[in-house]
Parts: structure tokens; C-alpha cells; sequence
């Protein structure tokens, strides 16, 4: 797919499918502890990447124009993480479906106007970054692969340096160091339209 194809609800629901694929083998295991170097448990964080897939459709939908809608997502806590993935596959299909079906010239509102292809990128980002939180806190081997993660990049790092996109982007958002750049502390990417 290209970059344009990516950011769309084909790229949101590809991006959602290879967090399935990859940590659908893995519920039987304990998902209490930390996801990575997150403060949250994998469980926790894989109900956040639900709820931000499901924030971005609601925005995109409601057409808000000077905040988040009042509404939270709550996964019960008695999910098991096989049950929590669904939910995540759910709210992946509610944002790739406005994404799908809102018109082009729709906006609204992540920090100032922000379109479509900025909330696939965002829904993309949330789910290849914890799905790689998540693969670390249960020991499995994955990074994000190359095509999605130069998607984002392209739409939400304008300022990213050259590099391997996998790497460049767990650069980008605090998660490793690249050679002669230490550790980002912190960051923000830039959704909003200028």
C-alpha cells in the first residue's frame, strides 16, 4: 500500500489485524505486568489503544471542533486479554469505518483541526506503539513493521530523522535510542492540520 492508502480505513484495519495476529497467540499468558517500560499492565494498555481507536472514531464522527467528546471507553475488568483484543479489533472497525465514510473534507479536533488521514495515522500509531509495549511486557519478539511505520512518520513526525522506520519511530515516541541520539524524554506529534 502507499502512504495515501495506508492513512485510510483499509490502513487502520491492516495495523489492527497484525495486533491481532501477533498478540492473539500470547493471551494464555499473565498480562498483569508492565507493558514495556509503561507505568500500565499490557491489559491495561491494550484496553488504551481500544479506547483511543474508538475516541478518534466518536471525533471524527461527532465533528467537534474545540475538544474531545465527553465519553470514555471502560473495558470491564474481568476481560481476559483474549476478550480485550476483540475489544480492540471493535473499535479498530468503528475508526476505520468513519474513516471510510466521513467525507474528505471533514475536520475535527486533536490539539486544532485534524483530518481523516491524520486520525488513521493517529489510530496507527497507538496501536503498532503499544502493540510493541505490550510484546515486550509478555517477552515477544516484534517490532512495527517498515510500511505503516513510515505512514506515521510522513503524517505525524514531519521532523523525523532518515533511518530504519521501525527504529526512527520508536525514536520518535521515547521507546530506544538511535545511534548518536539519546533517548527522547519527551515528544508530541503534530495531527492538526496547520
Amino acid at each position: 500500500m502507499s502512504i495515501e492508502e495506508w492513512l485510510s480505513g483499509a490502513g487502520v484495519r491492516e495495523t489492527v489485524g497484525e495486533l491481532t495476529r501477533v498478540l492473539g497467540p500470547y493471551t494464555d499468558r499473565d498480562w498483569t505486568g508492565p507493558a514495556g517500560d509503561l507505568d500500565w499492565s499490557c491489559w491495561t494498555t491494550a484496553a488504551h489503544i481500544a479506547h483511543d481507536l474508538l475516541g478518534y472514531a466518536t471525533q471524527l464522527t461527532g465533528r467537534p471542533d474545540t475538544g474531545y467528546l465527553p465519553l470514555d471507553l471502560r473495558v470491564r475488568p474481568d476481560a481476559t486479554p483474549a476478550q480485550v483484543l476483540v475489544v480492540v479489533a471493535a473499535c479498530g472497525g468503528l475508526l476505520a469505518a468513519a474513516i471510510d465514510t466521513v467525507p474528505a473534507p471533514t475536520r475535527a479536533w486533536h490539539w486544532g483541526p485534524c483530518d481523516p488521514p491524520g486520525f488513521a495515522a493517529m489510530g496507527i500509531a497507538e496501536t503498532l506503539l503499544h502493540t510493541y509495549d505490550i510484546t515486550r511486557g509478555l517477552a515477544v519478539d516484534w517490532r512495527p513493521p517498515a510500511a505503516p511505520s513510515t505512514a506515521v512518520l510522513r503524517r505525524l513526525f514531519p521532523d523525523a530523522p532518515g533511518g530504519d522506520p521501525a527504529d526512527v519511530l520508536l525514536w520518535m515516541t521515547g521507546r530506544v535510542t538511535l545511534p548518536g541520539r539519546p533517548r527522547r524524554t519527551a515528544w508530541s506529534w503534530r495531527a492538526a492540520l496547520g
